[in-house]
């Protein structure tokens, strides 16, 4: 029923900026956590923000002060605004979202910086 749909990922070049979108449908009850996950090629998939509901956020070191991550509550969509991208940001970024004791995940998209 609960559906996570991801998009806005593409191919950029180092400097650039991507704004990644997550469209939450079919959820039932208010969407207490979302975050930005993100896994490379033969790597670990990782952290790389969360916020909760009333705006408190947490990101990962790597992305701090280039990344922000927002959302609309009314719309059930997050976003992820990505700024002064890296090569080392290329990965397929997945949606997450938690409510109430369970958590859901998008297909991924896939952003590709490009040196």
């Amino acid at each position: 029923q609960v559906q996570l749909v991801e998009s806005g990922g593409g191919l950029v070049q180092t400097g650039g900026s991507l704004r990644l979108s997550c469209a939450v449908s079919g959820s039932i009850f208010p969407i207490n956590t979302m975050g930005w996950y993100r896994q490379a090629p033969g790597k670990q998939r990782e952290l790389v923000a969360t916020i909760t509901r009333s705006g408190s956020t947490n990101y990962a070191d790597s992305v701090k002060g280039r990344f922000t991550i927002s959302r609309d509550n009314a719309k059930n969509t997050q976003y992820l605004q990505m700024t002064s991208l890296e090569p080392e940001d290329t990965a397929v970024y997945y949606c997450n979202i938690g409510v109430v004791t369970r958590y859901y995940w998008g297909q991924g998209t896939q952003v590709t910086v490009s040196s």
